[in-house]
C-alpha cells in the first residue's frame, strides 16, 4: 500500500431510509476538517434519500407517489425532477422485459401485505382479477414539461426501483463534493465509484440465499459500477404453509410461485441493476438468462436445488456466462 493511501483518513457515514439505513465509505486528505465531512456530507447525503423517499415512498399517504396514486384519471400531474426520472427509466425496463418489470403494481403489492397494510383477501381476490394494462400503456408523460397524467386505473409501486436510484443519489452528492472515490449503499444495493486508496476496486459480498443468517456466497470486485440483488429469501408472506416471495408476478397480480431463490444484477447505475434483478425473478432462470444475455446484462441466478443447497447460473463477463459452482469468485468488472 502506497504512503499516500495510508495518508488518507477513511470516513464511514450511514443513515436511516426507506425502513433500512443508507451507508457511505470513502477516504479524504487528512488535512480536511473532520467536522465538516460529518455536518456537511453527512447531512446532504441524509437529504438526498431523503428526498427520494418523500417522493417515491408508498408508506406515507403525503408523497408524491401516492399524490399520483390518487389523483383521477386524465388529471396532469406535477412530477418532481427524480420521479419522473425513475417513472421513466421504470417505463423502458418494462417495455425492454416485455412487462416482467410493471411499476403498475401497487394494489398486489398492497393486498398481499408488503405495504403498510396487512393482506386482505377481498384485495388479493381484486388484484388477482384485475384485468392489467401494462404500466407504458397507462401513463401519458410530459417530461419535457415535468408532468404525467393516468390514462387507466393504476397504482403505482417503485419498490423494486426508488431504493437502487436512492444510491445513484449518494454517489451523485458524493460527486457533488469532488469525491470521486467511495463505496455507497442501502441495504446490500451497492455503487462503487472509482477505486479504493490503494488502487484496488472495492470490494462487494454476493449474499447466499440464506433466510437463517446473512453470508456471503462470493464476492466481486466492482469499480465505477452498481450491484442489486432481488430475492426470496427475506421478506415474504406465508400461504397454506407455502413462503411466497415478496416478489410480483404481473401476469397473476400475485407473489410469484417458482423463482430463483436470487438473482444478482451489475449495471452502471444502481437503479438499473435493481430494476433488472427484479425482471429476471420474475422471468425465472431459463426466460431470464436468455432476455439477459440478448440485453447484453451481467447477472447471476442462484437456483435452490434442496433447502440447504444450490447451483448458480452466471451471464456475462463479470459472472463467466455458464454453470459456476456455488462458491464461484466474482470478477472484476
Amino acid at each position: 500500500m502506497s504512503k499516500m493511501s495510508t495518508d488518507l483518513t477513511r470516513h464511514a457515514l450511514n443513515g436511516p431510509t426507506m425502513g433500512t439505513r443508507w451507508s457511505a465509505q470513502f477516504h479524504t486528505a487528512p488535512d480536511v476538517d473532520p467536522s465538516v465531512i460529518q455536518a456537511v456530507i453527512q447531512a446532504a447525503l441524509q437529504s438526498a434519500v431523503t428526498e427520494v423517499d418523500t417522493q417515491m415512498s408508498t408508506w406515507s399517504a403525503n408523497s408524491d407517489l401516492m399524490r399520483l396514486n390518487a389523483a383521477p384519471l386524465g388529471d396532469w400531474c406535477d412530477v418532481p425532477a427524480s420521479l419522473m426520472t425513475v417513472i421513466t427509466l421504470g417505463l423502458e425496463i418494462g417495455r425492454a422485459s416485455k412487462g416482467a418489470f410493471d411499476i403498475g403494481m401497487g394494489d398486489a403489492v398492497t393486498a398481499w401485505g408488503f405495504g403498510p397494510a396487512e393482506a386482505a383477501p377481498d384485495r388479493i381476490k381484486a388484484a388477482m382479477n384485475t384485468k392489467r394494462v401494462p404500466a407504458s400503456d397507462a401513463l401519458d408523460l410530459d417530461v419535457a414539461a415535468g408532468r404525467l397524467r393516468k390514462t387507466a386505473p393504476i397504482a403505482l409501486d417503485l419498490n423494486g426501483i426508488a431504493k437502487g436510484y436512492g444510491v445513484d443519489r449518494l454517489a451523485e452528492t458524493l460527486r457533488d463534493f469532488g469525491i470521486m472515490n467511495a463505496l455507497v449503499g442501502i441495504d446490500g444495493e451497492m455503487r462503487a465509484m472509482g477505486l479504493r486508496p490503494d488502487g484496488a476496486p472495492w470490494s462487494i459480498a454476493v449474499e447466499a440465499p440464506d433466510p437463517e443468517s446473512r453470508s456471503a456466497h462470493s464476492v466481486l470486485t466492482l469499480q465505477d459500477a452498481a450491484v442489486a440483488t432481488s430475492g426470496d429469501y427475506r421478506h415474504w408472506v406465508e400461504v397454506q404453509g407455502r413462503h411466497l416471495s415478496h416478489t410480483m408476478d404481473p401476469r397473476r397480480g400475485a407473489p410469484l410461485m417458482s423463482s430463483p431463490a436470487s438473482v444478482t444484477v451489475v449495471a452502471k447505475t444502481c437503479a438499473e441493476a435493481d430494476a433488472w434483478a427484479t425482471a429476471l425473478m420474475v422471468l425465472g432462470a431459463e426466460q431470464g438468462a436468455a432476455l439477459a444475455r440478448a440485453q447484453g446484462l451481467e447477472a447471476l441466478f442462484l437456483l435452490r436445488v434442496s433447502q440447504t443447497e444450490y447451483r448458480s447460473l452466471g451471464v456475462g463477463r463479470v459472472f463467466a456466462d455458464e454453470d459456476a459452482a456455488a462458491n464461484a469468485p466474482g470478477r472484476a468488472i
